[in-house]
């Protein structure tokens, strides 16, 4: 099931890099970019991860938030952000229960085989209500498209 703009968002709570929980409600009248990614220190997924990073003082100006979910641990995380220097916080969704909830979790098609796993996607909360949702987005660049849709919410 995807979600739409102008819906209720899923309610998460989360282990951050740090082993820290962190929920949606600890970010009330911020913006929040929530986005999902299949895994840590892969090539796309460090591109996106990067181009967030890349963009974190422009998203502050803006009051937002960046978080990254994957389904990899707490350690892979850690390593992750070690490596490639990222700014923000990542989530760990091991059993898929916050990807499943915003419709970022399902079959996927590569060469012909299905499988499940994450569908690359993006999400523009502001006090519990989502303002944007993009799925089965590509890495390279999406960071730029998301601050720019942004910029229409400020």
């Amino acid at each position: 099931m995807k979600l739409e703009a102008n819906q209720q968002s899923p309610k998460f709570s989360a282990k951050n890099e740090n082993n820290k929980q962190v929920s949606l409600d600890d970010f009330k009248d911020k913006f929040v970019i929530l986005y999902f990614y299949p895994k840590d220190m892969t090539k796309g997924c460090s591109i996106e991860a990067n181009d967030f990073t890349s963009l974190l003082d422009e998203f502050n100006k803006l009051n937002a938030v960046i978080i990254g979910v994957s389904p990899d641990s707490v350690e892979s995380h850690q390593k992750f952000i070690k490596k490639d220097n990222l700014k923000h916080t990542l989530l760990s969704d091991s059993d898929n229960t916050i990807s499943s909830a915003f419709g970022a979790y399902g079959k996927k098609n590569m060469y012909g085989r299905e499988y499940m796993g994450i569908i690359r996607s993006t999400f523009i909360i502001k006090n519990n209500i989502i303002l944007e949702a993009f799925y089965n987005v590509k890495a390279t660049n999406h960071a730029k498209k998301v601050l720019e849709s942004l910029k229409k919410h400020i």
